[in-house]
């Protein structure tokens, strides 16, 4: 019996976990096949690639960022062969399952939750008795009638098999992303999540974790992302974790979903003293920081603790954050929202990731919906609309947040500047964000495509039109970031530079001749005229860059900025990445008159 196991991913790097360990826990006694696509495939490459697979038993991994695209590859591929039979499965389809029986006829059974015991034994019965109803964790169809069979009882985690060592995957374990379990469950009850409808959680054996991490990164795997709901809530665990991904990393990068608040602080001294530069990165699910909003969804959060242990790890230097905000949550008005954002804000994350709640099947949260005036989408992703406290002109309005801090703060592209106008500029963050988007959308930006010297001249423009009053030290730095985005010399800038060529030409041959008048790095160097023609930029700010990188002190003097871009006098070559140096001009030219003239 021929077994095609099937997912939608949301991107082409990312992998299906789930669909490994079903293969793994049957593969033994069924021939099974994994075929992973992506949601942006078109369906009938992806119905004309299953149908040629040949299947007899077809399974779906469902989640709701593919439900709707699954539904239709499934209705084609019943069309043309009505003797397959289909089985869903995952978190999508695993609650109000009797509606998604309706809704999707062409399905012939649905396994709900764990399913790696409850699918094995489904297809022992399709080959054999067909004794649905002993199918613990299964619902089909009988005739007309639709049947729910009880749960099956959680799996010992260890009777399992590894999902991690299939020799197919090796080649592109090196292009993809590797997610990776060490547990199952959540020790805490916060009513948008699924996870709150498990109670408990259970371990895998740590040394057959060790084992198939040791597995992956000598085979080649460049991130894994722990899919656990909490690494870090039994301390002994995640610490021997720690410390063999420490020893035995190989290049790897790792990423923990964890809980801030309750991070011991021995843990975080261990990492201070041991965790190299850029291994491991961490995500902290803050979503709220208005306790009115967390008490309604049963979430226990202690802000304070929080933020300690975000600047603590922070101060590490070696670790990436990503901290997750949900607009929307009960309680949580539109000037709430904006607290919580820069509450969060004022940590400064590496990244900010701003999502809007979705009323997930299965959560006591949607259960409520109308206790609190829920009106959202009622096909997945089910996000929320409007609530009692927040109309949808605010998520309108904070959706536009979301946008221009996907562009420029999590995407890195202007952190000095955006670190000045937050600092100087605007009443908060959130403000900035706020006036910036709501400018992108009255210019009609969002509606169209972007480079990255559009990001600058857009920026640019709303911050002339709105006069702000540092706008020159604001354009200075806008400069340097732009200058900072490139790997190699830019052939395109977004504004007229400060100095004609001959200006330009004269600085250059200056610094080829005396380089340590602009930095004493630069002394020892030997760049020369026509190397620095092919590998700098030159520009002149109106502030003292090195002062205000310094102590934040704005000193309005002329200084010049060079930016270099590898190249032979540099020992670097193409693509060494850009450094950058400043001096004020006047020490520079040391009053020598140069032609550094207007155009």
């Amino acid at each position: 019996m021929k077994v095609v196991l099937a997912a939608l991913n949301a991107k082409y790097i990312h992998t299906s976990l789930a669909l490994r360990y079903l293969k793994a826990y049957s593969q033994r006694e069924f021939d099974i096949e994994i075929a992973e696509y992506t949601i942006k495939d078109p369906v009938m490459q992806v119905v004309t690639d299953l149908y040629l697979k040949s299947p007899e038993v077809l399974g779906f991994s469902c989640y709701i960022w593919n439900i709707e695209e699954t539904i239709k590859i499934i209705a084609a591929l019943k069309q043309l062969k009505p003797g397959l039979t289909i089985v869903l499965g995952g978190p999508e389809v695993s609650y109000d399952t009797e509606y998604w029986l309706r809704r999707i006829p062409q399905a012939d059974f649905i396994v709900m939750g764990e399913g790696e015991e409850t699918f094995h034994h489904l297809l022992t019965e399709i080959r054999g008795e067909k004794r649905w109803h002993e199918v613990l964790g299964a619902a089909y169809r009988q005739g007309e009638k639709l049947v729910v069979n009880p749960p099956r009882q959680k799996l010992v985690l260890d009777t399992i098999p590894t999902p991690h060592r299939f020799a197919e995957d090796v080649p592109a374990l090196p292009n993809r992303v590797v997610y990776f379990e060490t547990s199952r469950g959540c020790p805490f009850n916060c009513q948008f999540c699924l996870s709150s409808a498990e109670v408990g959680v259970r371990y895998f054996d740590l040394d057959r974790t060790k084992r198939d991490l040791e597995y992956l990164v000598d085979s080649g795997a460049k991130l894994v992302k722990f899919v656990d709901r909490t690494f870090n809530i039994k301390r002994d665990y995640a610490m021997d974790i720690f410390g063999h991904l420490i020893k035995n990393h190989g290049g790897c990068t790792f990423q923990f979903e964890i809980t801030a608040d309750i991070m011991r602080p021995e843990v975080l001294d261990f990492l201070a003293g041991n965790a190299p530069k850029g291994l491991f990165r961490f995500e902290v699910g803050v979503q709220s920081t208005n306790e009115e909003a967390n008490r309604l969804v049963e979430r226990r959060q202690n802000f304070e603790k929080l933020a300690r242990t975000v600047n603590k790890v922070k101060e590490i230097a070696a670790i990436d954050q990503h901290l997750d905000l949900i607009a929307g949550l009960p309680g949580e008005d539109y000037a709430s929202f904006r607290k919580t954002f820069n509450d969060v804000f004022a940590l400064r994350p590496e990244e900010l990731q701003l999502g809007f709640l979705k009323l997930l099947r299965g959560t006591g949260l949607r259960r409520d919906a109308a206790k609190y005036g829920y009106v959202f989408m009622e096909d997945a992703p089910y996000e929320m609309l409007c609530n009692d406290v927040l109309s949808f002109d605010d998520v309108i309005r904070i959706k536009r947040v979301e946008d221009v801090l996907e562009k420029y703060w999590n995407a890195h592209r202007l952190d000095r500047t955006a670190e000045y106008l937050i600092r100087h500029e605007f009443p908060s963050a959130f403000d900035f964000f706020q006036e910036f988007g709501d400018y992108w959308e009255k210019r009609g930006w969002s509606r169209i495509g972007h480079q990255l010297e559009d990001l600058f001249s857009r920026l640019q423009a709303f911050l002339a039109e709105r006069g702000i009053a540092g706008y020159e030290t604001a354009l200075g730095l806008m400069k340097l970031d732009y200058f900072l985005n490139h790997k190699f010399k830019p052939r395109k800038i977004w504004w007229d530079f400060t100095l004609g060529k001959n200006g330009q030409a004269e600085l250059l041959r200056l610094v080829a001749r005396e380089p340590g008048l602009l930095s004493p790095e630069l002394a020892g160097t030997e760049w020369n005229e026509r190397e620095l023609h092919k590998w700098a930029m030159v520009e002149v700010l109106p502030f003292d860059l090195t002062v205000y990188e310094e102590s934040g002190e704005l000193v309005p003097e002329e200084t010049l900025l060079l930016v270099l871009y590898g190249g032979e006098g540099s020992g670097g070559g193409d693509g060494a990445g850009a450094r950058y140096y400043s001096a004020p001009l006047g020490q520079v030219v040391k009053g020598g008159s140069l032609g550094l003239g207007s155009k």
